[in-house]
């Protein structure tokens, strides 16, 4: 058997038996961060190994250095395709799309005539396929950021009415009747009753708009854009043969997606620390 095979059996073995080992003990902060910082760099390794024992061709699946060469080598192209697709479209849409939809689903709380028209009309709408309405927002709205931020705004949109609409919903009829009691006013219920109670549901919706926005300013790249941006240099780059660039883009998007998703995450625990979901 080829030795790189062999080296990576054994790899993961170890690493295996290790994560096996830490997962029994005692969870600390630096148990419950070693456990998946093992887990991949294990998989990077086996990657690694795996495409060089079976001497897979770098044009259809390079190996994690190659990826990491072409990387370093391309940071400014790398950055401004991440300026062009992240800060100027999927953040300007997200933030247009979720706070839109906030307000909508406030409209439909106090309207039971918009609960009943408009929520079935955004079921449908959301249905619709992005691939399909992609090119045609292109078209509407050029080859710039805007297009790609109306795409976000379609795609996040929709999700975080319905979470939102959703929570505004979640109180307990005995906490209705007290407010009823008190002959609070609807702004007063909002603030003290309906979004506290909505604040969980409000963070789901904006944490799943995180990933859903950089997916939709990526696609609607691929429809036409300027020459930069993470869909563009993606596109480009399948058409050049040139994977390790593609790879390197898939990084930049997975890590911008991912810390995009924290600092949501982490602003929900920073704001919904008394609620039950919060305290474990």
């Amino acid at each position: 058997m080829n030795m790189y095979l062999i080296g990576a059996l054994v790899f993961w073995l170890v690493a295996w038996a290790l994560n096996v080992w830490l997962s029994n003990l005692k969870p600390t902060r630096l148990t419950k961060l070693l456990v998946p910082v093992i887990f991949g760099i294990t998989l990077l390794v086996i990657w690694e190994w795996v495409v060089r024992g079976l001497e897979v061709k770098a044009v259809l699946l390079p190996p994690p250095t190659m990826i990491g060469v072409a990387f370093v080598s391309n940071i400014p192209t790398l950055w401004a395709d991440f300026i062009q697709t992240f800060v100027k479209g999927a953040l300007s849409g997200y933030f247009i799309g979720c706070g839109a939809a906030f307000a909508t689903a406030v409209a439909i709380d106090r309207s039971p005539f918009l609960q009943k028209g408009l929520l079935p009309v955004g079921n449908f709408v959301a249905a619709l396929p992005i691939i399909g309405m992609a090119p045609i927002l292109v078209m509407w709205f050029g080859f710039g950021w805007q297009s790609k931020a109306a795409v976000v705004v379609i795609m996040v949109f929709f999700p975080m009415l319905v979470n939102t609409v959703q929570g505004m919903q979640a109180q307990t009829s005995m906490q209705r009747d007290l407010m009823r009691t008190y002959a609070a006013s609807y702004p007063q219920k909002l603030l003290k009753l309906r979004l506290p109670a909505a604040a969980p549901f409000i963070f789901n919706g904006l944490k799943i708009s995180t990933t859903l926005a950089l997916i939709g300013a990526i696609v609607a790249e691929f429809f036409g854009s300027p020459t930069v941006g993470m869909g563009f240099r993606i596109s480009t780059e399948v058409g050049r043969l040139a994977l390790d660039m593609v790879w390197a883009e898939i990084v930049v998007a997975a890590i911008a997606g991912s810390a995009f998703y924290g600092v949501v995450a982490l602003l929900e625990k920073a704001t919904t620390f008394w609620h039950p979901s919060q305290r474990g």
